[in-house]
């Protein structure tokens, strides 16, 4: 079983496994990943990158396709 690491999804803390990836932190959260320009809610759509569907900031990096990145501890992720 992985262990449990508590990261941050828009300031706030999560709890979720070091096997979890981003966007499904993002998930857990009840968060989207970010909302397009006509203000619809978008989230993961393909799982494997080729979408960027799933971008979001992640520790200061914007526009970081979630589904590809396992969680860290402290990990800081900011959805618009």
């Amino acid at each position: 079983m992985p262990d449990s690491i508590q990261m941050f999804v828009d300031g706030a803390p999560i709890t979720v496994s070091s096997a979890c990836t981003v966007a499904s932190a993002i998930a857990i959260a009840g968060r989207n990943c970010r909302t397009s320009v006509s203000g619809e809610p978008r989230g993961p759509l393909c799982g494997m990158g080729i979408c960027f569907e799933c971008r979001a900031m992640v520790n200061g990096k914007q526009h970081t396709r979630t589904c590809l990145i396992l969680c860290e501890p402290a990990m800081e992720v900011v959805t618009t």
